[in-house]
């Protein structure tokens, strides 16, 4: 273990991955001090419960091997010396892929196309994060890793099913980290932690080695404290390979598009949840009107607008029981699997292939409908979540159902854009009388996360959104 001072350890934990990458290479720190620092932070925050598995001697090593390769005169990467956390859904070689639970046993062979190219860019991987048992709640709670808790507040949750992931950048244990959202599992719990978080256009980033997550629902990407830090993430893993089943249209960097000016936009905002019954929290809904004149005050046009949301159920809900059972048919110790999942999956023997692949052609439809408001407007803006970071143990002792009862106001404003397959990201918007962060959502057009990026970015310049000290 290197020595590493008090000071370098509370300097770095504000840093974001485009400083530390900057620090780095300019010979500011080395990469070894850099993943040194992280962590003794990663220790100091195991109250929190979001490390599965901390990689210290391989980060070490990692880091050193970054060190060396500088000092010989190579071209160092985007992300050279950035430590960076893996949620455990997501193959990492020589570490088993758990998908949150005990149902696997053997250590991956090799690492996943976006861990790949996360090293090929530079990155030492520093952890693996907690989630709940394959990604099926919004709720960083399981039977095999316990409770997750809010950095903000560790008696409220950090949301799901990224959460470990969120958690750990929240609490600036590292700058950025790698969660997956098919349901909403970037936005949730960025919103809960106050970071930014783009769940990208479908096919934009690889599932490989897996040909799909949750099929036409899930993608991967990275969980941030600034919109600058995505972008840059995004640049580094985004591209389909042989092995995916959907593929997103081409687009520009979005790094470029992070620090473009997005011009006058026409701003659409709803707070009218999709999911019917769902009573926003009065906080969102103000933090969605509040954003609305601010957007307006940067010289938008901005107006009130009814989405026309289509019901997208028929379609979600045979992939999420699909894309449950898929998983769990994969692992090696079925039998070890949660009494809820085995639940889940005994609930879902209805969604045979036939079925999901009518659901897969029925969130098509859906799409069309669901993309008709952009005819109207740029961005569509509503709130991320419904409600208030519940208070944690939201899990314990329910079966599937009431988990369901219990993740509605999450999904409610979210699900229907992985249904959809367009872009969407969770923004931070400052803090509640409750302490705890608030966020919108920005929903973009199909393959628009340019747009996303440069008006999010805005945003955090006109209004800096808190970071936990």
């Amino acid at each position: 273990m290197a020595d590493v001072s008090e000071q370098l350890v509370a300097e770095t934990e504000t840093w974001s991955a485009v400083r530390t990458r900057a620090a780095v290479v300019d010979g500011e720190v080395t990469a070894a001090a850099v993943t040194e620092a992280a962590l003794v932070r990663a220790g100091r925050a195991g109250h929190l419960n979001a490390i599965s598995v901390l990689l210290a001697e391989q980060a070490r090593a990692e880091a050193a091997s970054r060190d060396v390769a500088l000092a010989a005169g190579e071209a160092p990467g985007p992300l050279h010396g950035v430590p960076v956390v893996i949620k455990e859904e997501i193959d990492t070689a020589g570490q088993v892929t758990t998908f949150g639970g005990d149902g696997n046993s053997t250590p991956a062979p090799a690492d996943a196309e976006v861990v790949r190219r996360l090293r090929e860019a530079g990155a030492v991987i520093l952890a693996r994060t907690a989630m709940p048992e394959f990604g099926a709640w919004p709720f960083t709670e399981s039977v095999s890793r316990g409770i997750t808790r809010n950095p903000w507040n560790p008696r409220r949750t950090p949301g799901g099913s990224s959460g470990g992931t969120a958690a750990l950048v929240a609490a600036g244990v590292v700058p950025v980290g790698m969660g997956g959202d098919g349901g909403g599992s970037i936005r949730i719990p960025s919103a809960a932690c106050g970071l930014f978080g783009l769940k990208p256009q479908r096919g934009r980033v690889s599932t490989a080695p897996h040909e799909h997550l949750w099929w036409a629902l899930g993608t991967a990407g990275p969980l941030a404290r600034t919109v600058a830090d995505s972008a840059l993430i995004y640049d580094v893993v985004r591209g389909h390979t042989e092995v995916d089943r959907f593929r997103a249209g081409d687009v520009g960097s979005f790094v470029e598009a992070a620090e473009k000016e997005p011009g006058r936009l026409r701003i659409g905002w709803s707070t009218a949840p999709v999911t019917k019954g769902v009573k926003p929290d009065p906080a969102h809904v103000r933090a969605v009107t509040e954003t609305a004149a601010v957007l307006a005050e940067l010289g938008h046009d901005v107006r009130e607008v009814d989405p026309g949301y289509p019901d997208p159920t028929l379609a979600f809900v045979p992939q999420f029981f699909a894309g449950i059972r898929s998983e769990a048919a994969g692992v090696e110790h079925p039998e070890r699997l949660e009494r809820r999942t085995r639940a889940t999956v005994r609930l879902g023997a209805w969604v045979r292939p036939g079925v999901r692949e009518w659901a897969i052609r029925r969130g098509e439809e859906v799409s069309r409908r669901a993309n008709a408001v952009f005819e109207q407007v740029d961005v569509l803006l509503t709130p991320t979540v419904a409600h208030r970071p519940r208070e944690v143990g939201v899990l314990d002792g329910v079966g599937p159902l009431r988990a369901s009862l219990a993740s509605t106001p999450s999904i409610a404003y979210a699900a229907l854009w992985n249904v959809a397959g367009n872009p969407a990201a969770s923004v931070p918007t400052g803090l509640g009388a409750d302490g705890l962060p608030l966020a919108v959502q920005l929903v973009g057009p199909t393959d628009g996360e340019p747009v996303l990026l440069s008006l999010a970015a805005q945003l955090e310049r006109a209004r800096p959104w808190p970071l936990l000290r």
